[in-house]
C-alpha cells in the first residue's frame, strides 16, 4: 500500500464489538454531569481525560462504572449513542452491532425503558441520517450472579424486538462462562444470538466453555485461545469469528506492545479474526485508529486488511443478501484504491 492510512480511512467496515458505555468521551461525561447535577471527581474535561488511565481490566472497569453515573435520562442515552454512531459513519462503518449493559443502569435505579428508548431512538435516527445499519446486543455482567442475569432478561422481554442477542462481559477472571449456562440456554430458546467475552484475561478453557456450554456464535477477544493448539485448530475448522480489539489489548496490557499483537498469527492460522474498538473513548481510538495501529505495528498488507474487513461483514448477524452487498462494496473499494 502506498498510503495505508488513507486506504484504511476509506475502507468499508463492520464493527461487532463496541460497548456503548465505553464510547463516553470526557467532554460528554462532563456535559452530562452538569446537565444532571452529578458530582465528578474531576475539575474539568482535561482532568477527566487524564483520569482515563489504568493498568489492567479491573482498574478500567472501576473507571467505566463510575462514568456511567452521569447517564440518567433518555436524552443522555440518545446523545451517547448518537455521538458514537456519527463518528462510526465518518469512519465508513456500514454496520455496527452494539453492546449495552442494562445492569449497570438498572442497578442504579434507571428504568430499563429509559436506557433502551434513548439508544433505540439514536440508532433509528442515525440509520436515516447516515445510512449505516445497527443492532443491539444485551450483555450480562459476569461479576454478578446468574439470577441477576435472569432478572435482566425478564425485564428486557417487553423490548425483545429491539435486541438481537445476548453477550457476557465485565471482569473475566474467576467468572467462567459456565456460570451463565442456563440463562444463555434460555436466551437461545428465545431466538437470540449468543456471544461472550472469553480468552482476554481468562484462560483458553473459558473459550472452550463459551463454545460448548453457552454455544456462542462469536468469541469476543479470544486472544488466549492461541495458547492451546487444539483449540486453534477447532476455531479454524468451525470458522468461529473472533472480535479482536487491538488498542484495548494494548491499553489493558493483554499485549505488552502492539508489535506483539497476535492478529497476524490469527490470520495465518486460518481464524476468522475481525478488528473492533471495544471501549474507544477509554482506549484511544475507534475503528480507523484500531486498523491503523495494528497495520503499522505488524506491517499488515493490503490483502490482510481487506480480509479483516471482510471477516467483519461475514461474521455480522446480517442476512446473506446484506453481507454480500457489503462484501461487494468492499471488493469494489479495494479494486479501485491504488
Amino acid at each position: 500500500m502506498t498510503d495505508p492510512a488513507a486506504f484504511i480511512a476509506g475502507l468499508p467496515k463492520a464493527e461487532l464489538h463496541v460497548h456503548i458505555e465505553g464510547t463516553l468521551e470526557p467532554e460528554l461525561m462532563v456535559a452530562l454531569a452538569r446537565r444532571n447535577n452529578v458530582a465528578l471527581p474531576y475539575a474539568d474535561v482535561d482532568a477527566a481525560r487524564a483520569a482515563y488511565s489504568f493498568g489492567n481490566l479491573q482498574d478500567f472497569l472501576d473507571l467505566y462504572y463510575q462514568g456511567m453515573n452521569v447517564l440518567q435520562q433518555e436524552q443522555d442515552y440518545y446523545d451517547l449513542a448518537m455521538a458514537y454512531l456519527r463518528r462510526a459513519a465518518e469512519q465508513n462503518v456500514l454496520h455496527a452491532e452494539i453492546f449495552f449493559d442494562p445492569q449497570g443502569h438498572t442497578d442504579r435505579g434507571i428504568p430499563f425503558r429509559t436506557v433502551i428508548d434513548g439508544l433505540w431512538a439514536a440508532m433509528k435516527d442515525a440509520e436515516r441520517s447516515y445510512g449505516l445499519t445497527t443492532s443491539l446486543i444485551l450483555s450480562f455482567l459476569r461479576h454478578l450472579d446468574e439470577a441477576a442475569a435472569e432478572r435482566t432478561l425478564d425485564e428486557a422481554m417487553p423490548w425483545r424486538e429491539r435486541f438481537i442477542g445476548v453477550g457476557l462481559d465485565s471482569s473475566e477472571k474467576g467468572h467462567p462462562p459456565s456460570k451463565f449456562r442456563r440463562v444463555f440456554a434460555r436466551a437461545r430458546g428465545l431466538g437470540l444470538k449468543a456471544v461472550a467475552h472469553a480468552g482476554e484475561e481468562g484462560p483458553p478453557g473459558y473459550v472452550r466453555e463459551a463454545l460448548d456450554l453457552l454455544q456462542v456464535q462469536r468469541i469476543d477477544h479470544g486472544n488466549r485461545a492461541l495458547e492451546d493448539d487444539a483449540l486453534v485448530v477447532r476455531l479454524a475448522q468451525e470458522q468461529m469469528p473472533l472480535t479482536v480489539c487491538p488498542l484495548s489489548n494494548l491499553r489493558l496490557c493483554v499485549v505488552p506492545d502492539m508489535t506483539q499483537h497476535p492478529l497476524r498469527r490469527m490470520l495465518q492460522a486460518g481464524l476468522v479474526a475481525t478488528v473492533n474498538s471495544d471501549d474507544p473513548a477509554y482506549f484511544g481510538g475507534y475503528m480507523t485508529e484500531n486498523f491503523t495501529a495494528v497495520q503499522q505495528a505488524l506491517g499488515l498488507t493490503r490483502d490482510e486488511i481487506v480480509t479483516l474487513a471482510g471477516n467483519g461483514f461475514r461474521a455480522a448477524f446480517l442476512d446473506e443478501a446484506a453481507k454480500q452487498r457489503h462484501l461487494a462494496a468492499l471488493a469494489a473499494y479495494a479494486a479501485a484504491a491504488i
